[in-house]
């Protein structure tokens, strides 16, 4: 709903100078407050237009079709090469910048995942990072290695969301709810995900209580 919202704007605005001129916002719970607020095009000063486009899961389907789920759905939207931010993320730093998305772009890789030290609600960390720059899957209750937590943010390449990886066609006509972290483990044993650590402030504002905190900074 309109929390979701405070974060979108900065978020959505940070794209927007990265060059960004579409955007795909997936809506479920409280989602069709997201469009009346925001409308068809986000203007930006000296900045051209970024035109919104909604993916509204709630409305479709009764609720969130789960990260995989609602890119597949929102798939015939987007271009060959993507980001993909949580909407509930607080990373005011964090730069959507072309030149790491040309860097993406002429890599093996499939997807680029930004990873942040572990906050204290994921103390365990999501995923590694080799010294080659590859995302590590990793087992949580026997590895050595140092963890970090996904941030959300993230490139992706269509491909990646495509049959060899992906079995849910594009524009999830049926709405399959399906979530991201078993399609990336797979991808890292293989391989196709590479990361990069960010150190800048970063909240994933999951609750109201990470909410209320964020306020007080």
């Amino acid at each position: 709903g309109m929390d979701q919202a405070r974060f979108l704007a900065p978020v959505a605005g940070h794209q927007q100078r990265g060059g960004v001129r579409h955007l795909a916002i997936n809506t479920a719970w409280l989602g069709e407050q997201i469009p009346q607020h925001f409308g068809s095009a986000l203007a930006g000063s000296g900045q051209a237009p970024m035109h919104l486009h909604y993916s509204q899961e709630g409305l479709d389907f009764g609720g969130a079709l789960e990260t995989a789920g609602g890119i597949a759905r929102a798939l015939p939207w987007l271009a060959d090469t993507f980001w993909v931010a949580a909407g509930d993320v607080f990373a005011p730093d964090f730069e959507f910048s072309p030149e790491a998305l040309a860097r993406f772009e002429a890599s093996p890789q499939l997807a680029h995942l930004w990873l942040v030290p572990n906050p204290a609600h994921n103390v365990g960390g999501d995923f590694g990072l080799s010294a080659e720059g590859l995302a590590l899957n990793l087992p949580k209750a026997t590895t050595t290695q140092a963890l970090y937590t996904f941030s959300t943010i993230a490139l992706y390449k269509r491909a990646f969301f495509q049959a060899a990886w992906c079995d849910i066609p594009a524009g999830n006509p049926a709405g399959v709810k399906a979530p991201l972290a078993a399609m990336l483990r797979a991808a890292m044993d293989q391989g196709a995900v590479s990361a990069s650590l960010y150190s800048g402030a970063w909240t994933d504002v999951g609750t109201p209580e990470r909410l209320a905190q964020l306020n007080q900074i």
